[in-house]
């Protein structure tokens, strides 16, 4: 693993924060998880559940070489407002089941509500996107899962494929 900073975005897709209606706890919780797992996150943005928004800015911050990691949380849910999963796959060049099926599997651990989560984690360029629910316990929850791995995908995407051993 790398000694270099890791730069990290925190995307929060909620009409009701973004009108400021609803504070965004998950989104500050997930800045704290990631500040404790080694990341910096200079970049925090709240948008509503508007599938071109949200594609724009995934873009954007891909396209800010600077960004390892982008992080959304809310909008994958079955609802007809939550399309982050829709436009998250819009922009991934890859895919990454097995991190969501990770994420899907400990969740279902602690409710059945679980098996409907369709959070989507992929790679654009060398940046990792990664969508999570939208409540703060499975920001926690699916945080958790995704962590250990989390330096090591990045390294790998920036072409760091020596493996130890």
């Amino acid at each position: 693993m790398t000694t270099q900073a890791r730069i990290a975005a925190v995307v929060t897709v909620s009409d009701g924060a973004s009108s400021g209606h609803r504070e965004d706890h998950s989104g500050n919780l997930l800045q704290q998880l990631l500040e404790g797992a080694g990341f910096q996150v200079p970049y925090r943005e709240v948008i509503p559940d508007e599938q071109q928004l949200i594609v724009s800015l995934l873009q954007r911050l891909c396209a800010m070489r600077e960004v390892n990691l982008v992080i959304t949380t809310g909008g994958t849910g079955v609802g007809p407002r939550d399309v982050t999963p829709e436009a998250t796959l819009s922009v991934v060049e890859r895919v990454l089941p097995g991190m969501s099926e990770a994420m899907r599997m400990e969740s279902l651990k602690q409710t059945p509500f679980a098996m409907t989560a369709r959070q989507v984690v992929g790679t654009c360029q060398e940046t990792l996107i990664v969508n999570l629910p939208g409540s703060p316990k499975a920001v926690e929850e699916c945080f958790t899962v995704i962590s250990p791995v989390l330096h090591h995908v990045i390294d790998l995407l920036q072409g760091n494929t020596r493996h130890s051993g």
